[in-house]
């Protein structure tokens, strides 16, 4: 057993990024301006959509995107697998969330139940790439063009996830939005922070004015050198921007991100062929030809009918041999606060559900070494033994 406890999830920073950092510190720029600038520009570039908007959390970007393409009393579908997030942003936008049950083999919205779930007043779904496993956006947007209704992509988990050969995030025309995630725990960080991608320019103009207060200038481009000190608030705006020190992070973090991933999914292959043969281990599904799966994480399920324990329990085991594990997800219309907003019980998304009393998720990120991954191994293949 090892002697040193094994995170679920550790960031890799460079050194570089971190000498960034520092020149931003002493520079005296230290919110959003000349680097943040860069990294959104960056960013759109590499996954390929017109416009990129930085903001200081994938909350913020949800909130602000939700607020772009409806309005308060609207009715947005969304996932019950899926982190509070997604449904604190439409009820906060004034909007009702609705919940549409997942398919059990990619644990991904079922458009089947989407389309159910479609009334007079739905006016958005957001689809969320669970684990980096990119949604059947082909029937989605084939079912948000029959009915009318915006798409916004809850990307939180899918940097660097591909689409029958686009990047999840590419400009995808008028009310489409993407939003994605720099927590510690994704794929690339800020630290904290994250991104909107749009093709939209009228949504991309309105996200950009309301993530400052609703002002037409920023600060960089009012206190600089050739900046202008008036401006003016066209709209009621929040506090949502990135500051220039995290997107130092960032912007190193890209050129790294492909190269994360790469390591990301050597390690998957490995659990993979180590857990084949566990009993009571239900491994995630092969990834659909043409798509590419950027392994936010890595879930196996928990089939306590064959191995005589539950997830909980399961996860206790893992603590005894130094691995750390996680939980994701509970499905969130069981959480109290949201069975209140929803009116959803337990019994309603039996998919979401059944996936939640089973699901965990083991150790994946890059710096993990060869013997990390064995440590980890050795562990489930005890413990399930």
């Amino acid at each position: 057993m090892r002697k040193d406890f094994l995170p679920f999830s550790k960031p890799s920073v460079s050194e570089d990024a971190i000498a960034d950092v520092c020149d931003s510190i002493r520079s005296g720029w230290l919110a959003m301006g000349p680097k943040t600038v860069d990294f959104e520009a960056k960013f759109a570039q590499y996954v390929g959509s017109k416009f990129a908007i930085s903001v200081n959390s994938a909350t913020a970007g949800l909130h602000l995107a939700v607020m772009a393409l409806v309005e308060p009393g609207d009715e947005v579908i969304t996932t019950p697998m899926t982190f509070a997030s997604t449904l604190n942003a439409i009820i906060y936008s004034g909007a009702v969330p609705v919940l549409a049950d997942i398919d059990p083999l990619t644990l991904n919205i079922d458009p089947k139940r989407l389309e159910e779930k479609i009334t007079a007043k739905t006016k958005a779904v957001i689809p969320v790439h669970f684990a980096g496993r990119p949604c059947d956006m082909d029937a989605i947007e084939q079912i948000a063009k029959k009915h009318d209704i915006a798409i916004i992509e809850d990307s939180a988990h899918a940097m660097g996830s591909v689409y029958h050969g686009r990047k999840i995030g590419a400009g995808r025309g008028a009310r489409h939005i993407a939003v994605f995630s720099f927590h510690p725990t994704k794929n690339m960080t800020t630290g904290e922070g994250g991104m909107i991608t749009t093709d939209d320019e009228k949504a991309a103009d309105r996200m950009s004015v309301q993530r400052q207060n609703g002002m037409d200038k920023g600060a960089w481009n009012r206190f600089g050198a050739k900046g202008k000190s008036h401006y003016d608030i066209f709209v009621p705006g929040l506090k949502y921007q990135m500051m220039d020190i995290q997107a130092a992070i960032g912007r190193d973090q890209l050129k790294y991100l492909d190269e994360f991933n790469k390591r990301r999914a050597q390690i998957v292959a490995r659990y993979d062929e180590a857990f084949a043969s566990v009993q009571g281990l239900t491994l995630p599904a092969a990834v659909e030809e043409d798509c590419t799966h950027s392994w936010h994480i890595y879930t196996p399920l928990i089939e306590s009918s064959e191995t005589g324990f539950t997830r909980d329990e399961f996860m206790e085991k893992m603590k005894q041999y130094n691995i750390g594990t996680a939980y994701h997800y509970q499905a969130v219309h069981l959480f109290s606060g949201y069975a209140k907003i929803t009116g959803l019980k337990k019994g309603d998304m039996p998919v979401a559900e059944a996936i939640g009393e089973k699901i965990v998720s083991l150790p994946l990120f890059p710096a993990m070494t060869d013997q990390d991954v064995d440590d980890v191994i050795e562990a489930v293949q005890t413990v399930c033994k």
